[in-house]
């Protein structure tokens, strides 16, 4: 069982070390306590989904210690400066164009922002969160510290009773009770009119106010953390569960059924969910008719893989000429 600890100078420094490692750490916000990875680093990243037992690869919010590094992952607009001069540092997460290729250190991977060509980023308000950013010297992928669907923490005893046990978590670095105590208020910032994804302290009259233009709701397809309708779909047809391969296909090999490419030879699941997004872009670079994929386990971190899985086949047509498949339905 993992105690928290208090967020003093000394155990910043070494929570910061932790996170550079690749572990888990929980720290406090002014919103709800959040379970932090290093966001440039998909084992970490899936390390996150397997101790919250998150059943999606949901994009998460990437935590930076100021305004101008955040700009660093993603691409300002208007709207995003104006929101970010007024609430930033503060309970407001603003989704923006990702920026592959920052001008400072790793962009953020592929998981922590679900495939997508947008990011979620953050500048928190509480000034231990800041240091421990700052110390971390990358951004932080951190959701809610507790497991998925429960309660969100406002406190680290929360985290204690939620995650105390979990193997992946390395620290929880007690900054006090989270003043807020509710989610931060998602923003999409990327057009000329901010939509409000997801409600939370800074409201429609402040955003009006700070840039002119009553926000609206989202339409269709408009993705943040907790809305989970559209993810980078490759432009080859996607099978799952294959055992053999035909050969126009390209195999994304698990465990022992081996391909092109593979998850983990291992069978690790954590290792899986960390290669998952950049083997299917190789696998659609690759010469082939069709991307195969052989079986995972729908357990533990397997769910959330299989989960994305689905969503890659989803509305395409499968092909049955082969007596060894054994595909999942469309839709």
């Amino acid at each position: 069982m993992i105690n928290a600890t208090p967020a003093r100078p000394a155990q910043i420094t070494a929570a910061a070390d932790a996170i550079r490692q690749g572990q888990l750490v929980a720290f406090g916000t002014e919103t709800v306590y959040g379970l932090g990875g290093d966001a440039t680093n998909p084992d970490a990243v899936a390390r996150i989904y397997a101790a919250k037992g998150r059943p999606a690869f949901n994009p998460l919010i990437s935590h930076i210690e100021t305004t101008s590094r955040a700009f660093d992952f993603g691409l300002p607009t208007l709207i995003g400066q104006q929101l970010a001069d007024a609430f930033w540092p503060g309970p407001m997460t603003l989704i923006l164009n990702r920026i592959m290729a920052p001008n400072h250190g790793p962009a953020v991977c592929d998981l922590a922002t679900a495939g997508l060509d947008s990011i979620a980023l953050r500048v928190p308000a509480k000034a231990q969160a800041r240091q421990f950013l700052a110390e971390c010297g990358c951004p932080v992928a951190a959701p809610s510290a507790n497991r998925s669907g429960r309660i969100s923490p406002t406190r680290a005893t929360h985290v204690m009773e939620e995650l105390g046990g979990a193997r992946e978590l390395a620290m929880i670095l007690d900054m006090g009770p989270a003043e807020d105590g509710v989610e931060s208020t998602v923003i999409d910032a990327r057009g000329e009119v901010p939509l409000v994804l997801r409600p939370g302290s800074i409201t429609p009259n402040m955003i009006e106010m700070a840039t002119g233009f009553a926000p609206q709701a989202p339409g269709q397809g408009i993705i943040s953390p907790g809305q989970m309708e559209s993810h980078y779909a490759p432009s080859k047809p996607v099978a799952l569960n294959i055992t053999t391969p035909q050969a126009s296909d390209v195999m994304i090999g698990f465990g022992p059924i081996n391909g092109d490419v593979n998850l983990s030879p291992a069978a690790d699941l954590v290792e899986a969910a960390a290669n998952l997004y950049h083997m299917m872009r190789q696998a659609d670079m690759m010469a082939g008719k069709r991307i195969a994929i052989a079986p995972v386990p729908e357990d533990g971190l397997g769910i959330a893989i299989n989960d994305r899985l689905r969503r890659a086949a989803a509305d395409r047509p499968l092909d049955h000429t082969s007596e060894h498949s054994n595909e999942y339905p469309s839709g």
